[in-house]
């Protein structure tokens, strides 16, 4: 880098800093002119290292994926000849062991999925609408103190309050319901619990952001026109909070799909999901990684589709509340 240009001695500003005389150098000015000369090159700057991490951390590994799915073999061997092919993805559908946990993993995780709307909606409806603005930061932060620990912390504590010597068995036992410990852990119901526990959050900051901005003065207006509690919220809350109740469902489908740590450790061999045999074809030596990624693929296009329907219905609900 050449000389930068001195400060002049009668600059009053103090003695000569490094930006200062960076900033003052004719080059570098130049060069800044010429990258920040338009908005549209200040736009493509802006975007440009969000962009690049996109590609590079997201869509490289999953393109990456896709293109192993269609190989007869991988990682790839010496004298070994790899041809391109369908095999992978028509070992799914050829196969009835392998739809089982697919159709399970996608109705298990619609229904906790809107188990899970059903349970933070009245959490999030209570935070926007009935928690003073001053109080509310505070209550969210005791609600998100939980996810301050790692998933599989948080596991092992379902898993205490779950075992048979758990916290949930030692209540009904003292309150006299039962007398044996209730098998709770490695059933349809502790993984349930396990799911929602974890995702519950990707649930209420939607709600509750969308909530929070629904003006008051609406459920008044509807109420001082004679329409009742349940009235004003089926026809005023609901429909002006869809956009959360969306953003939230995706996010949750989504994550429930692909958790593996969850169904491992609290579910049994009746409540296998897919993400677990994508996971048999990586762990298993031999050319299976290429069935693995098929399947990684068929999972990911499926949940892709059902997500995008999903927020189709949403917005054509909310295109017909805004007219």
């Amino acid at each position: 880098m050449p000389d930068l240009p001195p400060q002049s001695p009668a600059d009053p500003s103090g003695p000569p800093t490094f930006w200062g005389r960076l900033t003052a150098w004719s080059l570098y000015r130049a060069l800044t002119g010429l990258v920040f000369a338009s908005p549209r090159r200040q736009f493509w700057m802006l975007i440009l290292f969000p962009v690049i991490w996109v590609l590079v951390a997201h869509l490289g590994p999953i393109l990456q994926m896709m293109q192993v799915s269609f190989l007869s073999s991988y990682p790839p061997s010496a004298g070994k000849e790899v041809v391109l092919t369908t095999a992978n993805y028509s070992r799914f559908f050829g196969d009835s062991i392998f739809l089982v946990p697919f159709w399970r993993t996608m109705v298990f995780s619609v229904v906790l999925t809107l188990t899970t709307l059903v349970l933070m909606y009245p959490v999030a409806y209570f935070l926007a609408r009935h928690v003073r603005r001053d109080n509310q930061l505070l209550f969210l932060m005791l609600l998100l103190i939980p996810f301050w620990v790692g998933e599989i912390v948080r596991i092992y504590a379902v898993m205490i309050i779950l075992g048979n010597n758990g916290a949930l068995n030692l209540l009904l036992r003292w309150l006299g319901l039962i007398e044996r410990p209730i098998p709770f852990m490695y059933t349809n119901f502790s993984l349930s619990v396990g799911i929602v526990y974890l995702t519950a959050l990707y649930m209420l900051m939607p709600l509750y952001s969308a909530l929070e901005k629904i003006p008051a003065n609406y459920s008044e207006a509807a109420a001082d026109l004679g329409a009742g509690p349940w009235t004003r919220f089926f026809r005023v809350t609901l429909p002006l909070s869809l956009e959360g109740v969306g953003a939230g469902c995706t996010l949750v489908f989504l994550i429930a799909t692909g958790m593996y740590a969850t169904p491992v450790l609290l579910g049994g061999p009746n409540t296998t999901l897919f993400s677990q045999t994508i996971a048999g074809f990586f762990h298993v030596a031999g050319d299976q990684w290429p069935t693995g990624a098929a399947f990684s693929t068929i999972m990911l296009v499926t949940a892709l589709v059902v997500a995008g329907a999903f927020n189709r219905i949403i917005a054509l609900l909310s295109g017909r509340v805004a007219k």
